[in-house]
């Protein structure tokens, strides 16, 4: 392309990158002589290798690509790190993460980004790991008692606020109560699951939330095993119907139902009003208060969905010079609403 002209290479690549660089007569001439040879312009790969950057920061998530457009937090949560993207001209790419581990691994190698927001992975260890040895920064959206100075992330306090919903439930008087939340361990079936401490839960953002449940109901004198723990194969309102199917159809059904999402909550809600016969009332629960929920008076806890989103982007393309500023924790609130009330009497 370059000989054809009579030019250098790099004033071909001036043509497309740098046009004030040349006169309008001169990058007239190399475009023309471009679209009769048919050359489309340098290789971006090729041209991000040579500057040191991709323009683009990768969103892991431990589930299927449609989940970032079907879920209500998760839209939220990519609306904050857009809008961060859009403010520093730079790219946001989507990276799914497969089942299979070692598939899951060369999706974090192959991923062209100049760094990761790590959003709902399930056992990030490995992942960190990865990005690590590639040496790019990264950010976490779970709050991690053990990062060190270097380490960015943006979270909740995930036990307290979960702590916070399961004692309002409790002084209600509620004793009989199931815990709800998706994938609780991997490929477990819906329904009921037993485990023999919430300890054995992988996900961080799962185990907190169980963690706090438990914590209120253990201060009430219900312990772990006193509790019902159902897991539901994916965050949507039909897994969530499949895990408590046949749940208020036993001697003394639970009162309760504590669910680790609003959207597994609005499932709740909808299996119930599916059941025949006057039942008694079961007070619902969930959690990150999205937009459906004010219309199901939902009681739940709310949680700055698209603040997060922004704050993960900005810690990664903006890093604070403060290392401790690198660490933020947001704050929840509980939102109290007519899903929950007083355990029916007998």
């Amino acid at each position: 392309m370059a000989d054809a002209v009579g030019v250098s290479r790099s004033t071909v690549s001036n043509a497309y990158s740098r046009p004030d660089q040349l006169s309008g007569e001169l990058r007239a001439r190399i475009m023309e002589a471009a679209r009769q040879l048919g050359y489309p312009g340098p290789n971006p790969t090729a041209r991000s290798l040579r500057r040191g950057f991709v323009g683009s920061i990768g969103v892991l998530f431990t589930s299927q690509l449609s989940y970032a457009f079907t879920d209500p937090f998760a839209v939220r949560f990519l609306a904050g790190v857009g809008a961060a993207t859009e403010r520093h001209g730079t790219s946001m790419l989507l990276v799914p993460l497969p089942r299979s581990e070692p598939d899951a691994r060369r999706a974090v190698e192959n991923a062209a980004v100049d760094g990761f927001c790590v959003y709902c992975v399930a056992d990030e260890e490995w992942a960190l790991d990865v990005i690590r040895q590639r040496g790019l920064p990264y950010v976490s959206t779970a709050v991690r008692a053990d990062a060190g100075p270097e380490e960015r992330f943006v979270g909740i306090d995930e036990r307290s606020a979960a702590r916070g919903v399961a004692a309002h439930v409790a002084g209600l008087g509620h004793r009989r109560v199931a815990l709800l939340a998706d994938s609780v361990l991997p490929d477990a079936p819906a329904g009921p699951l037993r485990l023999p401490g919430v300890d054995r839960v992988p996900h961080p953002t799962t185990h907190g939330r169980l963690a706090g449940f438990a914590d209120a109901f253990a201060e009430v004198g219900v312990g772990w095993a006193d509790l019902t723990l159902l897991n539901a194969p994916g965050n949507s309102r039909q897994a969530a119907a499949a895990a408590v199917a046949g749940l208020f159809d036993r001697p003394a059904p639970p009162t309760a139902v504590l669910a680790g999402s609003d959207v597994l909550a609005l499932g709740v809600l909808d299996a119930l009003a599916e059941l025949p016969g006057e039942r008694p009332p079961v007070s619902v629960t969930g959690f990150d208060d999205v937009p459906e929920a004010a219309a199901a008076g939902l009681t739940t806890v709310r949680q700055p969905a698209e603040e997060k989103g922004r704050i993960a982007a900005e810690l990664l393309l903006d890093p604070p010079a403060d290392a401790a500023a690198g660490h933020v924790l947001l704050p929840t609130a509980l939102v109290v609403r007519g899903s929950t009330g007083p355990v029916p009497r007998r």
